[in-house]
Parts: C-alpha cells; structure tokens; sequence
C-alpha cells in the first residue's frame, strides 16, 4: 500500500478556497504557522479574499475543538490528519533564498517534512507561480491548486456559437418560417447561437437561435433602428443583442477582447429597457465593476459612495456620455433621479435588487464566490450581464481557468435561463483592434 502523501499547503489557496483543506483525500496536511500570520492578514478584507481568510480561520478553529493541531487533528473519517507546526527554515534552505520571507519559510517546512518523513512524497500546493519555481530548484514538488478551476488549460471557453452544415432547402425553410429543429445527434446548449451553413454553397447561411431539443430554431432578433442607437456591426453583436433584450434570459455573459463592443452594446440594451419605456420591466439600471486596480493602486479616494467609485467606473461613464450623445446634464438627471444606479460590490450583500438591468463590468477579476454573492442578490424580474475579458485579469488570485466570469458561463451554459456570447472582432477603432491583436 502506498504511503500517504503530505501536502504543504501555501496562503494563496486559502485564500482563493478556504475549504481546499478538503480536497486532498485520504493524505496528510501540514499548515506552517507562518501561513496563519499571513491569512491573519488578509482576515479584514471586504472581498472574497477577505471571507475566504475569516471561513479558514473558523474551520480551523472548528479541528481545535477537536483536538490538538500540533499533534494532528483527523480532517474527515477515513482521511487525512492535520498539523498545524512551526519551523525554522535557516538549516534546511539554500543560503541563498532569504529565511524571512514569508514563502521561503513555507518552503522550508516542506524540506524540514521530507527531511523527518523519509520514503513520503511531500507536496508544496500553492497558486504563486514563482514559489513553484523555486520549489522546484529547491528539489521540492509543487502543484498548481486545481479543484476551482472550471475549464482545463488547454480546452476553450464555451463560445455559445454552433457552426451546423444542413441541406440548401433546409435555409430555405428557415426563412420561410417553417419549423426547423436541429437533429439529435447535434449537442447544443439552451440559447446557443447556430449558424446554418449549405453543405452546397458555405456563403449560403442563416442565422439561428436553438432554445430547447423540443423547440424549433428562433429566428435572431434584428433591429433595424439599433437599440438605444447601436446597430450591430457584425453577427457576434447581433447575437448579443438578441439576448440582452431579451426579457426570457435574465442572466447573460459576454466575453471578448478590447474594443469588441460588449460593455457598449449591454449598456444600450440597459437604457433601452429601463429609459425609453414608460411601464418597462426594469426601473434602474444598475453598473459597477470590481475595485481593481491596473498596476499600483493610488490608494483611499475621497468623497461619497459615488465619488468613490467614479474613477473605477469612468468607462463605464464614458460609455454612457456616449449613448446620450455626450448631454452630461441629461446624464446627471438620470443619476439624480436613480434612474442610473452606481454600485459598490463591496456591499451588495444582503440586498435583494428586483426589476433592475444590472450589468458588472470586468467580471473576470471576480472570484468565483464574490460571484456567487452577486447574483444571490438578484430579485424578480430582473436581468445580470456580466462583461470582461478573461485574458485582461488584474486580480491575482484568479486566473482564466478559475475567475468569476469563467466559472459563471461555464456553469450556467446548460441552463435556459441564461446565454452567452464570445465577441471576436474589435470594433472600437483601427487602432484599437490592431493593439488587441499584435500587443
């Protein structure tokens, strides 16, 4: 029988999943002090990170009253023990690697187990890309924390758009209005986006949205006089203004590169819906993004809520001075009325917010939990858009297998009460594209 592996689990993947410490099985884990300095930390942070270091802290406080952490405490019936020990990383670390910072001690512990364990694998876990590289010439394996990833590095990320190859009087049908279900054999998700195309003639295509195996195709919604003034420039922008205005789907994601159009088109659809109508199905329209910053933050902001979260929200802003033709007062009477909401993420939980078009912006920073408290919060009748480009992540806890927006189009792909679109072209500006291109 092989002998149980000892996992030295670093701070990072605590505070990405504080019940991580249960996803190792039937093998032993080692907590360093030094990682309970560092959560310590964190504990007072109003984000995710903030919560996910106070729910490690009462689990671990929960095996104290179980037992000894010293000695070990059994993690569940039938699995691993748990110790949580001090070392003194100087005699075991190459002279090199400096023993007071904080990573170093915590690869220190993991050569002082091997040193005391022999004949066991012992395991540095840790999200700090460079601490696994150390780990490594330091002659200590290391792993990537897993089990909150949602897509494999190597797959795709679910694109909600289905090229399908049909007979040339089968377009026909369609747009005669005939009913046209998709064969079985065909797998698509609720509110996939099909693009019929003739087996005889590929430029011969029709434009197809599939609900349901029992449902006919739908036909994509254009509008010709655009929506709040913008008109589609291309079938990904058609697609998500199909589903941005429609009252069905309440939760839709949209996902693409600088420029794309997505943050404009899901804010046109937002003012479309809560502005332009006198008894509509929304009343606000609710925006806001993560608190985070590119680069050095600039540190605490002056002012009310709202002036706060202006610098973070300018795009959004700009986006919105845009649409009303750049009438800064009409803007401002929209905001003074709360017709036009802004809205900290901070502390959105405990509401519940019904009948409002909420869209968060730059969902890719969030973590998976900061979006599940997000949408929680949603309330009858109404609709979340969440934005973002998961190769432009900011947070360091996250990456684009494991962030919020991730996590959230992946999980909801098989559900007919959301969609989702992957914008590819950049419509921004000739400059714009080329950037997102070659950059």
């Amino acid at each position: 029988m092989a002998k149980k592996k000892i996992y030295v689990i670093d701070t990072s993947v605590y505070l990405t999943d504080a019940m991580s410490i249960y996803e190792f099985g039937n093998n032993d884990i080692v907590i360093p002090l030094k990682v309970l300095e560092e959560i310590d930390k964190h504990k007072k942070r109003q984000d995710g990170v903030g919560s996910h270091a106070r729910k490690i802290i009462r689990i671990l406080d929960e095996f104290r009253a179980k037992g000894n952490l010293q000695k070990g405490v059994r993690i569940e019936k039938g699995k691993g023990i748990l110790r949580v020990k001090g070392y003194h990383p100087l005699t075991e670390l190459p002279s090199d690697l400096n023993p007071n910072l904080a990573d170093n001690i915590i690869i220190g512990a993991a050569l002082t187990e091997e040193r005391e364990n022999p004949g066991r694998k012992v395991i540095v876990v840790s999200k700090d890309v460079n601490m696994r590289v150390i780990c490594d010439s330091v002659g200590i394996n290391a792993e990537d924390f897993k089990a909150a990833q949602v897509l494999d590095k190597d797959s795709e990320l679910y694109s909600g758009f289905l090229k399908v190859l049909v007979d040339d009087q089968i377009i026909d049908q369609f747009y005669n209005g005939e009913s046209i279900t998709l064969d079985e054999e065909i797998q698509s998700n609720p509110n996939e986006f099909i693009m019929l195309v003739s087996n005889s003639n590929e430029k011969k295509t029709a434009l197809a949205r599939y609900v349901n195996p029992n449902s006919p195709l739908v036909k994509v919604v254009t509008f010709k006089d655009g929506v709040w003034g913008v008109r589609a420039r291309n079938k990904e922008q058609s697609f998500a203004l199909d589903i941005l205005m429609n009252e069905d789907i309440p939760i839709v994601s949209l996902v693409g590169r600088a420029g794309c159009g997505k943050t404009l088109c899901a804010i046109a659809a937002g003012m479309e819906q809560c502005l332009s109508r006198d008894e509509g199905t929304y009343k606000k329209l609710i925006v806001s993004r993560p608190v985070q910053p590119m680069g050095k933050d600039i540190g605490f902001l002056p002012g009310t809520l709202e002036e706060k979260m202006m610098p973070w929200l300018a795009p959004i802003r700009d986006n919105l001075e845009f649409l009303m033709g750049g009438d800064k007062n009409m803007l401002d009477m929209y905001f003074e009325k709360g017709l036009i909401e802004i809205e900290a993420l901070t502390y959105i939980r405990g509401r519940s917010i019904s009948n409002a078009f909420i869209i968060i912006d730059e969902a890719q920073n969030l973590t998976s939990h900061e979006l599940k408290t997000i949408i929680t919060r949603v309330g009858e009748g109404t609709k979340i858009v969440l934005t973002g480009d998961i190769e432009q992540i900011d947070n360091a806890y996250v990456d684009q297998t494991s962030n919020g927006l991730t996590y959230a189009v992946e999980k909801f792909k098989k559900f007919d009460l959301s969609g989702h679109v992957t914008l590819k072209r950049g419509e921004r500006s000739k400059v714009a594209t080329l950037a997102a291109k070659v950059l």
